[in-house]
C-alpha cells in the first residue's frame, strides 16, 4: 500500500497582507520525485521551508512521516524531525574558507547519535574529490552546489527537500546530479524539487506540481511515472554515479 510521507492541509503563509501560500492541500508517497514549477514568487521556496519545518504556516497544517506504511497519512510535525528532512536551499550554507570534507565533518558532528554517511563517500558520490585541500570559496558555482549537496546527503534524509538545485551548473554536472537523485528511489527516499529548468528535471518527476500565486493550480503525472527510466535515459541522464 502507498506510504504518505509528507502532506499539507489547507496551508496558507501570509507575510502581513501578502500571501506567499494560499490553501495548499498535497499528499507526498514515499519513494515519489515531485517537481515544484511557478514563476517567482509563486510560493516554490516557500512550500519547501515549510515541509522542512523553518517557517509554521499562518493556517492549516503540515505533516511528515507516516508510522506505518499504510495509507493512513503523516503525523510527525516537520519541526520535531528536522533530522530526517534534508533541505538545500539557493545559498550553499557551507563555510568558504574551510575544504569541502573539513565542512561535511563539521556538519556530521551535529548529528550526534545518527548514522551519518562519512565525509568523503558524501562528496564522492556527488562527483567531488575528498583529497581536495582547496577551501570551498575557491569552488566553481557548479562544485559548490555539488557540495552542498553532500551536505544534505550527509545525514541520510527521508525527505529530501532542493530549491533550485541544478543552479550555475553545466549540463555535464546537472546530469550527473539527476543520476545521483534517481538511484534515490532504491532507498525509498523522498524528493521535492524546484527549478526554472524544466526541460532539465521534468524526466526525473513522478508528479509535477504547478504553483500560481501562492495557489496550486495543477498536479499532473510526470513523464518518469509514465515511462521509468526511460524517461531519463531519453536525455542522456540514466545510469548509476561512479
Amino acid at each position: 500500500m502507498t506510504s504518505i510521507i509528507a502532506e499539507c492541509e489547507e496551508v496558507s503563509k501570509l507575510y502581513g497582507t501578502f500571501a506567499a501560500l494560499r490553501k495548499v492541500s498535497a499528499r507526498l508517497e514515499r519513494g515519489r520525485c515531485y517537481l515544484v514549477l511557478g514563476e517567482n514568487g509563486a510560493g516554490k521556496s516557500t512550500l519547501l521551508r515549510t515541509l522542512a519545518g523553518l517557517l509554521r504556516p499562518s493556517y492549516g497544517k503540515v505533516r511528515v512521516f507516516g508510522a506505518d506504511g499504510s495509507n493512513q497519512g503523516a503525523t510527525e510535525d516537520p519541526m520535531e524531525a528536522r533530522e530526517r528532512i534534508g533541505y538545500m536551499s539557493h545559498a550553499t550554507m557551507l563555510y568558504d574558507e574551510f575544504s569541502g570534507v573539513a565542512n561535511l565533518r563539521y556538519f556530521a558532528s551535529l548529528y550526534r547519535g545518527r548514522d551519518c554517511v562519512s565525509p568523503e563517500d558524501a562528496l564522492r558520490g556527488v562527483g567531488l574529490d575528498p583529497s581536495l585541500v582547496r577551501p570551498v570559496g575557491q569552488y566553481s558555482q557548479g562544485m559548490k552546489q555539488r557540495a552542498s549537496l553532500a551536505r544534505v546527503l550527509i545525514s541520510r534524509p527521508e525527505l529530501l527537500l532542493l530549491d533550485e538545485p541544478f543552479s550555475n551548473m553545466d549540463i555535464g554536472s546537472a546530469h550527473q546530479m539527476l543520476r545521483l537523485l534517481d538511484t534515490f528511489r532504491t532507498e525509498q527516499r523522498t524528493i521535492v524539487l524546484t527549478t526554472h529548468q524544466r526541460e532539465l528535471a521534468e524526466p526525473l518527476a513522478d508528479f509535477v506540481l504547478t504553483l500560481q500565486a501562492g495557489a496550486v493550480v495543477s498536479l499532473e503525472e510526470g513523464p518518469y511515472a509514465k515511462r521509468g527510466a526511460l524517461a531519463l535515459a531519453a536525455t542522456g541522464a540514466a545510469g548509476s554515479v561512479r
